[in-house]
Order: structure tokens, then sequence, then C-alpha cells
């Protein structure tokens, strides 16, 4: 009963998300977000810090490996993290209360930055030498899309693919009893983020606000945690570290 509850109670959450984001618009949205894009533009080559086409184009000169960066964007805040999050619930059950208090303090923190900032991804501008590659890869062109009651294509900050994988990534790396696997899910959230960027979906400065949301949504997550310690603290006690 309990599964049945926590999976309506994630669905519902998750489903809520996507509807909110999808609403956030109006007709001014879309100038108001490729003017934001650029001012991230801006931002980052003051700080030197705009690499975007040239991590686009390393990613188009290795052989597949732009195909690779598409089909890991594609399922990585899917497939992977609803894996994960029935791993923890299976294997890590204490634990995983506050994983889904997480998960639920960054959605709502998510919806505030789509609204207050709403930003085109890179893909939108080819001016500066961005193209979709998950487009190429699914043969969907998604500037086709146009918002909807699911999809809002100016949702870019902050880079939740970068939340989710921070948000599964982290815990069960210390959930995690192989080296192996301990040290591929905390390199997992840097493997996202090279991925988010190669694809032209997302900025630096994204990933680096959505690690943000992260970090706050932890913060929340853990002082939950102390005001129900029995069912929503987190708990590593099951973890033993071996080769």
């Amino acid at each position: 009963m309990d599964a049945l509850r926590q999976l309506l109670l994630v669905a519902t959450a998750y489903y809520a998300y996507r509807l909110t984001r999808g609403l956030v618009d109006d007709p001014s949205g879309a100038l108001v977000a490729f003017q934001h894009a650029r001012e991230v533009i801006s931002l980052e080559r003051t700080l030197h810090l705009f690499v975007e086409p040239q991590i686009q184009r390393f990613a188009e000169a290795v052989p597949s490996l732009d195909e690779i960066a598409a089909w890991i964007y594609i399922n990585a805040q899917t497939t992977v993290t609803l894996a994960a999050l029935v791993w923890l619930y299976l294997r890590h059950n204490s634990s995983f209360y506050f994983v889904r208090n997480m998960f639920i303090v960054a959605w709502v923190l998510a919806i505030v930055g789509y609204i207050v900032y709403p930003t085109a991804p890179p893909r939108f501008l080819p001016e500066w030498g961005f193209h979709d590659t998950v487009a190429d890869f699914t043969g969907v062109d998604q500037e086709s899309v146009t918002v909807n009651a699911l999809f809002n294509p100016y949702a870019a900050v902050p880079s939740m693919h970068v939340g989710f994988a921070l948000m599964v990534g982290i815990p069960l790396a210390r959930l995690s009893a192989l080296r192996v696997t301990r040290i591929a899910w905390m390199l997992y959230p840097l493997l996202v983020t090279f991925v988010i960027v190669a694809t032209a979906n997302h900025f630096l400065t994204d990933a680096f606000l959505g690690a943000i949301t992260v970090g706050a949504a932890a913060w929340a997550a853990a002082w939950l945690g102390r005001v129900r310690p029995a069912a929503w603290a987190f708990s590593s006690a099951g973890a033993r570290s071996t080769a």
C-alpha cells in the first residue's frame, strides 16, 4: 500500500510540476526568453566561461558521441531517474523519503525559476554556432513544438536534468557498497552536465543554477528530516565500503 501511495505522490507532484512549467508563458514570453539567453551568454563571455559551442563541436567530432549524448539526454530525466527512485524505495527504503522530499522541494523551486527567468536554450541560437543534436537523433524538430500543457521550451533555468542527476547520483553514491558504483554515481552529474551542453539544451549557467536549486532542496529535506527523523531522515547505515 505504501508503494502505491508513494507512486501516486511522486507522479502527482511531477505532473503538477510539468503542468505548471508548461503554463508559464505569456504573449511576450519568447522575446523575454531570448533576451535572457543573450544575457546568459554575455555573462559567461565576461567571465570567460562561454565554452558551450566548443563542447558541442568536440562531441560532434568524436564518432557517435553526439548520438550517445542525445540518447542520454532523452533517458536521463525519465528512465534513469525512475529506475533510481525504484531502487531506493526497494533497497534503501529508509532513505527514499528524504530523496522524495528533496525532489518535491526542487520542483517547486524550479517553477519559481521558470516564472522569474524564462530562458531560451542554446539550440534556439544558431547564430552562436549551436544546433539541436537531439532533433537530429530523434527526427523531431524541437523548435516546431510550442508551449503546451506539458512542455515549455523556455524552461531552461535552472537545469533540472542536472538537478535530477544530483538528486539521485549523490544519494546512490553514498549508499553504494561497491567502490565502482560509488564512483560511477558520483560522476553521473558531471556526465549529465556534459550531455546537456553537448546537445545544446542548456548553458553551463543553467547547470550551476540547477545545482544551487538542489542544494536548497537538500537543505529543506534535511530540515524536514529533523522534524520527523524516524520517517524522513537520510540513512546510509546500510552501505558498506568495499572494493
